[in-house]
């Protein structure tokens, strides 16, 4: 069993509707979590430091790079080595932060995000965000309430996939909710028609944030493997692979007290953070400021000499494959699906990872 040090109350106004919670007052010190392997995520992980450190010199907290250690669940090393990569993070004031792969591993390397909280200071205020992310502004900004956990709402209705004859999403969502025990009516955001996705809450697991992480790991572990080895009749249609930190996120929140939270996500996904995903999709459908804020870190010498080891970097930033990717493009008028983004991108011949 888990314990944590109960959070202290921030101090400020709060409004409550159903499962909704809008923030005005005092942020509190946290800590942020990202992963990092051998290969892609390494180098992300040095962007994000970047642009941590230049968009928002106010963080007080520790960065933590999360890099899984091997063992029997992984096939090769996983873990971030690359001394190049390894000085500039460590420039960047990150501490590098090993954790074991207990239950997913190169099976789901999505759990690695929820078997690496398990790693970080117990009863300490945390953010994760994924290390394709960029910091765009200043995090001390954002108006977290960390007694009240949330995630990020910038998604698509790519889970649950409802089939026809099939369990709908009040059907599907209810036997997960009734399966720990907990209730699905005060999640619904009853502004949205029944039986239409974003009636249901449904994070993307990009960004998610606690009051203490092995008090929400525990829990995001516990849910995810019980959804995974045993889950209910009404999931039997569905795919888990790769959405099975999504499915669990809601529930673990739910559990916790927390819930949709507007007021951080007006500022996450919107003008302090962007979870690009991979650059090609950056280049295509980001602001010109976030455009601006990619080219700006990645312009020193000692930090390009670093990022130009992968290809995708160098293609992209350094050798103006991406603003080729942006002409395809009117940020006005994008294609309402990602696969059509990527589609087009292909066809042109641009698309790299």
């Amino acid at each position: 069993m888990v314990f944590c040090q109960k959070p202290v109350s921030l101090q400020g106004r709060r409004t409550y509707s159903g499962d909704v919670r809008v923030f005005v007052g005092v942020v509190l010190p946290f800590n942020i979590v990202i992963i990092a392997q051998a290969g892609r995520l390494g180098f992300e992980a040095a962007l994000f430091a970047a642009s941590l450190r230049h968009f928002s010199p106010g963080f007080a907290g520790t960065l933590y790079v999360a890099t899984p250690q091997p063992g029997p669940l992984w096939p090769s090393t996983p873990t971030l080595q690359d001394p190049d990569i390894l000085a500039l993070l460590g420039e960047f004031d990150a501490q590098i932060l090993p954790f074991e792969s207990r239950h997913f591993g190169h099976a789901y390397p999505y759990g690695n995000k929820i078997e690496a909280l398990a790693a970080l200071p117990e009863g300490e205020n945390f953010v994760f965000f994924d290390s394709d992310t960029l910091i765009t502004g200043e995090l001390g900004d954002v108006p977290f309430d960390f007694a009240y956990p949330s995630a990020s709402a910038r998604v698509e209705g790519t889970w649950p996939q409802i089939e026809l004859y099939g369990p709908g999403y009040s059907q599907i969502w209810g036997a997960l909710y009734e399966k720990f025990g907990l209730s699905l009516a005060p999640t619904l955001d009853t502004s949205q028609p029944d039986e239409f996705w974003q009636r249901y809450m449904y994070f993307n697991a990009g960004w998610f944030y606690g009051s203490c992480p092995h008090l929400f790991g525990q829990r995001f572990v516990e849910y995810a493997l019980a959804i995974q080895n045993t889950p209910p009749p009404e999931l039997i249609c569905q795919q888990l692979n790769p959405w099975l930190d999504q499915v669990a996120l809601p529930l673990v929140i739910h559990s916790m007290g927390g819930g949709r939270a507007p007021a951080v996500q007006a500022r996450l996904d919107g003008d302090i953070s962007c979870h690009y995903r991979l650059l090609p999709l950056l280049y295509a459908r980001e602001s010109d400021r976030v455009v601006q804020a990619l080219e700006t870190i990645t312009a020193p010498n000692r930090i390009k000499k670093v990022l130009k080891a992968y290809d995708p970097i160098k293609r992209m930033i350094y050798q103006g494959r991406g603003a080729k990717v942006r002409a395809l493009f009117d940020r006005e008028n994008l294609p309402r699906k990602e696969q059509a983004i990527r589609n087009t991108i292909k066809k042109h011949g641009f698309w790299v990872r």
